[in-house]
């Protein structure tokens, strides 16, 4: 899947001056005042906000960008439910505002209370740019941006996650509702969609959901390629790993039951899931059952690992046979420590995975695809080689923080100078523009 905007930008030098540091606002002084408690540590000329429901998430994927963004003069805002990662997000210089949001709950008041929540914030903060992350956040601030126009909008759509996946009887209702919703969050003028892969973008578009002038295809939120590096694969019994959070939907079950099949076959190898449940997800795995699979010795569970650069430097494959996905950040990872990989032919994962080159595609749900796929990996190191020397090209090439952040830049340029009448922003060097998406 080739898109136009593959080669859209450049990496190119962002400046951005600092002022002298000043020390960072705890949590409780935003939540006492969430829209004033926070001095700027840096020299800004322009307010952004990002809205997502996870902190830890944005601790995660989105802080280098969050960086970036400071660096080229941006006052940067975090609104998102408060955990365990709030107060570090302070202490990097980022103003924390408290999000009361479950991403699972389908509550109408609670999701009234959510909604009302971010209209008070956009209201009093007044934010230039607004970037939402994930289809709550898009939904909810989208809304809340076409009652403040003064407000440009990214936002980005990270994959369609179980609203679109599940078949039960009540997601038909959500998917139904959601779309309506979108439909009318997304369309503004000021506002551009980031979508991660082609399928998800080409959809939108299709079903008018976004116009295919505001659709804009820049892939994961990028790896870092000095810190995941290839490293020679141990001696020993090849490991094959599941990398990601333990829900049904990426493919859990078939994992568990290929590795049933290929150990019934006699084929030596080790598997291992790699991650912990989450529990605010409706397809979240319960510990019972990730505690029964490590017991019964078919599979083994690591748990949430903080060191994933080593975890895939004691792997030899890695697998995801997700359902769906927006672009995956661990085969990225996966792909820039040069693993060979396999993974479900859905959208996302093909993106990064390109048959018989750096990994095997597999349909979705099929078991024994999937451990055809995985044996002939296991039994065949010099295959797994060539495969992930080539998966590094990929994820140097196409997937690097510095280009997936230069892209996004861009687009907060873009629309910054578009509210400013064609202003310069401070921070940025002159404007680019990238081609439009064919629909």
């Amino acid at each position: 899947m080739k898109s136009q905007r593959e080669t859209m930008l450049k990496a190119q030098s962002l400046v951005g001056a600092k002022a002298p540091s000043e020390p960072a606002a705890t949590v409780a002084d935003c939540q006492q005042n969430p829209v004033d408690a926070c001095k700027a540590r840096h020299k800004t000329s322009w307010k952004l906000l990002f809205l997502v429901t996870q902190d830890f998430s944005f601790w995660d994927r989105r802080r280098p960008l969050a960086r970036e963004a400071q660096a080229a003069g941006a006052e940067v805002w975090v609104m998102t439910c408060p955990g365990p990662f709030a107060e570090k997000l302070t202490l990097e210089g980022f103003r924390v505002i408290p999000w009361h949001v479950s991403r699972a709950s389908l509550n109408p008041v609670r999701e009234l209370y959510a909604f009302l929540q971010v209209l008070r914030v956009y209201r009093s903060l007044q934010p230039e740019l607004v970037h939402h992350f994930a289809l709550k956040p898009v939904v909810y601030g989208g809304l809340a941006a076409r009652i403040y126009q003064n407000i440009s909008c990214v936002h980005s759509i990270v994959g369609l996650g179980s609203a679109f996946t599940a078949e039960h009887r009540t997601m038909h209702f959500v998917r139904w509702l959601l779309l309506r919703l979108l439909r009318t969050a997304l369309k503004r003028k000021d506002a551009t969609c980031i979508f991660q892969n082609q399928d998800n973008l080409n959809d939108f578009v299709r079903s008018k959901i976004v116009r295919a002038d505001q659709a804009v295809l820049i892939r994961g939120s990028g790896v870092n390629t000095q810190q995941f590096i290839p490293r020679p694969e141990l001696r020993g019994v090849p490991v094959v790993i599941l990398p990601g959070r333990m829900l049904w939907e990426k493919g859990v079950r078939e994992f568990v039951a290929a590795a049933e099949l290929l150990r019934a076959q006699g084929v030596s190898a080790r598997f291992a899931l790699v991650g912990e449940p989450d529990a605010g997800h409706a397809s979240s795995i319960p510990v019972s059952q990730l505690r029964e699979w490590d017991a019964s010795g078919v599979v083994e569970w690591w748990g949430q690992q903080d060191d994933m650069p080593g975890v895939f430097a004691r792997s030899n494959v890695v697998c995801l046979p997700s359902y769906g996905e927006g672009v995956p950040k661990a085969l990225i990872e996966a792909a820039a420590s040069g693993r060979a990989l396999v993974a479900s032919e859905v959208p996302g994962c093909g993106e990064v995975v390109r048959h018989g080159e750096n990994g095997f595609l597999v349909p979705a749900h099929s078991t024994e695809a999937l451990a055809r796929a995985m044996a002939t990996l296991i039994e065949d190191a010099p295959l797994r080689a060539k495969m992930g020397a080539c998966g590094r090209v990929i994820a140097v090439r196409e997937f690097s923080e510095e280009l997936v952040h230069t892209q996004l830049l861009e687009v907060y340029r873009n629309l910054l100078e578009d509210r400013r009448a064609g202003d310069a922003v401070a921070g940025f060097d002159r404007r680019r523009e990238y081609p439009a998406v064919s629909g």
